[in-house]
């Protein structure tokens, strides 16, 4: 994909159709996005073949991930751990810290099959960069924590080396643990202030409900079950209906009613300008870590 491919209109998802991907596939640093990842790839509809590597610092985080179908290897215990996982292996999925991608690229450098797909699950680090010290094609996915559930979002974009096969075996891998979205590099960082941090944003929106309700004077337990459900129960019947969350809240919103008056507040807080200013933030950050910030 080069970086004038349009974006997709509509996300890709995950469904209940068998899924192949021709392996072995090498995790590189299985925390607990690449765990979940990992888990995805162990679902009954997707066979990997080849088998799946997967690599920690520690035996206590590699032991645990140990099963059929998977290798999992401690560097503390095997300081070659990350380059034997990814000789051989069509894909290769970095899991590392940001600060930790040109180095761990490096080292991987004179064992990557010259065919191997790279994949950096790592924000602001460009495309251009990791094909600076690699030959590989590369992708930029960023997946957000509902990964962890089967229900991510990942943006996904490519490099100019990636071909429409490489995208597609992108797609495949990340829509065993959700949706998936095809954008522009240039919008992945854009992108990460949406969907990747976006659970962050509704679980404070959460938090902050819950202490509303508490200084109310219900407890913990009433609290939960109020905000939780009323956010769980509200985002099912977006789904299901398929009508525009503002239809939905004018439904809920009584002429004069008390909704329209705690709205009005809502409102006059101006929440566009402050999530403006908060993904504005959040794409300099990420540009920050991009010159090494």
């Amino acid at each position: 994909m080069n970086s004038e491919r349009p974006t997709s209109e509509a996300p890709s998802s995950i469904g209940t159709e068998p899924v192949s991907i021709v392996g072995p596939i090498a995790i590189i640093g299985a925390g607990a996005m690449g765990g979940a990842i990992l888990n995805g790839l162990l679902a009954p509809t997707v066979q990997v073949s080849g088998g799946i590597r997967v690599t920690n610092r520690t035996e206590g985080k590699a032991a645990p991930l140990r099963r059929r179908g998977v290798t999992s290897t401690a560097l503390e215990s095997d300081p070659a751990a990350n380059r034997n996982a990814v000789r051989g292996a069509s894909i290769v999925l970095l899991g590392v810290k940001p600060a930790m991608i040109g180095d761990t690229l490096a080292q991987l450098a004179p064992a990557l099959d010259a065919s191997a797909l790279v994949i950096s699950l790592a924000a602001g680090i460009p495309t251009s960069a990791m094909e600076a010290i690699v030959p590989n094609a590369v992708l930029r996915a960023m997946p957000n924590t509902p990964a962890m559930v089967g229900r991510a979002v990942t943006g996904l974009a490519a490099g100019p080396r990636a071909t429409a096969e490489h995208r597609a075996l992108g797609a495949a891998l990340f829509g065993t643990v959700g949706d998936v979205v095809e954008v522009n590099e240039s919008q992945i960082d854009a992108l990460s202030t949406i969907s990747g941090s976006g659970p962050a944003y509704v679980f404070y929106f959460i938090e902050q409900l819950s202490e509303t309700a508490a200084r109310l004077g219900f407890t913990a337990e009433q609290s939960r079950a109020m905000v939780v459900g009323t956010f769980a129960g509200s985002m099912e019947l977006l789904v299901q209906s398929g009508r525009p969350p503002a239809e939905l809240r004018a439904q809920v919103t009584s002429p004069n009613g008390t909704t329209q008056r705690a709205v009005e507040q809502l409102q006059a807080a101006d929440l566009g300008g402050i999530f403006d200013r908060a993904t504005a933030a959040a794409v300099a950050r990420a540009r920050e870590m991009a010159v090494g910030g």
